[in-house]
């Protein structure tokens, strides 16, 4: 085993870069060297969930037969630069390289690899607020929700087809961008929304016409977003009450007037 000992040697320690990746692909984490460094040795580590020795540099051989979670998806190139694949979605770690030149001095560079999941194509469910036997078909208000399954770290964004932006004073954005509301009238009947989803790496969409929903909706048999609220808001405003007047009517049992009130519980 090779032992070195770093205390005499003159250190550099190179800020890391941050290198962006997606499963499945594979990454060159590259070795940077400053003019007139000619390498002696080298060495990569993995620094992160452990420390895990990755390949060397040494004595005019490569090696990468080390064990670590990377055995046999870690390439060592000529030139000293890194090559990580095909990458898995638990690869993110920060990556850590030791120089050692022909003088004695070492340079330690530092990289940040971030690997993410494709994005999958969303998801969009279109919800009526405001369905046409409503208003007669003459203004729909829809509420359309997008979903990416299986996937975090992602951002939502919408776009009418057609146009540049959406026009926030007919559009409104909800919960970081996933749900959108629009207001369409019958001159909107072929007017269609794509919900965007994107990550650093990759991006999908997902398109929908909002105004064939409006009609469906409108339908016998058929509730409407409006028709749901209808139910559960009375519900729920009908339980609180009864929670309110539960706790009130047993305070007012409690202390001097509890025998009072218990009383009053047992007249026949």
């Amino acid at each position: 085993m090779i032992m070195w000992s770093l205390w005499g040697l003159l250190l550099w320690e190179v800020a890391g870069a941050q290198v962006l990746s997606k499963v499945g692909d594979s990454v060159l984490l590259v070795a940077e060297r400053p003019p007139g460094f000619q390498v002696r040795e080298a060495i990569w580590r993995s620094l992160w969930p452990s420390e895990e020795l990755l390949a060397m540099f040494f004595q005019g051989s490569l090696e990468t037969l080390y064990h670590s979670r990377f055995l046999g998806r870690a390439r060592l190139h000529s030139n000293l630069s890194l090559e990580l694949g095909p990458l898995e979605s638990g690869d993110s770690s920060n990556f850590s390289v030791l120089m050692v030149d022909t003088r004695g001095r070492a340079q330690t560079q530092t990289l940040q690899l971030k690997v993410y999941d494709a994005v999958p194509r969303p998801v969009v469910h279109v919800f009526i607020a405001v369905a046409g036997d409503a208003l007669p078909l003459t203004t729909c208000q829809v509420f359309l929700s997008c979903w990416a399954p299986n996937v975090s770290d992602v951002t939502y964004s919408w776009r009418q087809e057609g146009t540049m932006d959406l026009g926030m004073e007919a559009h409104s954005l909800f919960t970081d961008g996933q749900v959108l509301s629009v207001s369409l009238g019958p001159g909107e009947k072929d007017v269609a929304y794509s919900c965007i989803v994107s990550n650093p790496v990759s991006w999908d969409l997902a398109t929908v016409t909002p105004w064939e929903s409006c009609r469906r909706e409108a339908a016998p048999g058929k509730a409407s977003y409006k028709d749901v609220l209808l139910v559960v808001v009375p519900v729920s405003l009908l339980l609180a009450l009864a929670g309110l007047f539960s706790a009130w009517h047993w305070g007012r049992c409690s202390g001097k007037k509890k025998d009072l009130c218990a009383d009053r519980v047992d007249l026949p």
